[in-house]
């Protein structure tokens, strides 16, 4: 791999590119991490964690009170509450990057599609899909798809839903091994996203709005 992303890289052979949702697209300006305190609640109360925990609660659909009978366990309902309201008051401050709207908007009308490839719990996703500035193409939610991303099944999703070969689509997200590693090696284009300027790796871009650079798109020029 080249040490700079050079322009237009990916000229002619990219048909599609796949988000990563937070840390990428989205932030979470004030952060309660219920789903967390679950799972430390249920280790105080007994229940021995298993190593696959969080990734039950993002490969399957259910809400704070469905990943508790998910687990077998009881608590009191009062605490359940706590922590749904401690969820709404989290996904209300969800925000999109300041880059991305117009990014979004170079690659669509560029007739690029656009795709979310993103491991949360169910009630996130529809806070990330009102905020994108129009209806994307593609939306391949872990707990929908059943798999979590370094997982080859999640990106075999989206790719199926864009109905582009892997070698079509670029992918692009914050997590070294998920978004950019994994992606590549089942033959996507990936590429890490580090807002903190630091390179990580040989394909590492510093601003999402870069992936039009790497398409060889002016965005002066929608």
């Amino acid at each position: 791999m080249q040490d700079v992303i050079k322009a237009g890289s990916f000229n002619g052979e990219i048909k599609a590119v796949v988000f990563d949702a937070f840390g990428t697209l989205v932030q979470i300006r004030k952060q309660y991490r219920p789903y967390l305190r679950l799972l430390k609640r249920l280790r105080a109360a007994g229940r021995v964690p298993l190593p696959h925990d969080a990734v039950q609660v993002m490969s399957n659909d259910v809400d704070l009170a469905g990943a508790l009978r998910m687990f077998n366990w009881d608590l009191p309902s009062s605490y359940i509450d706590e922590l749904e309201a401690d969820l709404q008051s989290e996904l209300s401050t969800i925000q999109l990057y300041p880059d991305v709207s117009a990014t979004l908007l170079s690659l669509r009308s560029n007739g690029l599609k656009i795709g979310i490839c993103s491991n949360l719990a169910a009630p996130y996703a529809h806070a990330v899909k009102k905020l994108m500035p129009f209806e994307l193409d593609a939306y391949a939610w872990s707990f929908e798809v059943g798999a979590v991303k370094p997982q080859k099944e999640i990106y075999q999703h989206v790719c199926a839903l864009l109905k582009c070969q892997p070698s079509e689509v670029a992918m692009i997200g914050d997590a070294l091994e998920a978004d950019c590693v994994a992606p590549t090696r089942y033959g996507m284009r990936g590429l890490h996203l580090k807002r903190d300027g630091k390179k990580s790796s040989d394909h590492c871009l510093k601003k999402i709005d870069e992936i039009l650079m790497v398409l060889g798109i002016d965005p002066g020029n929608d």
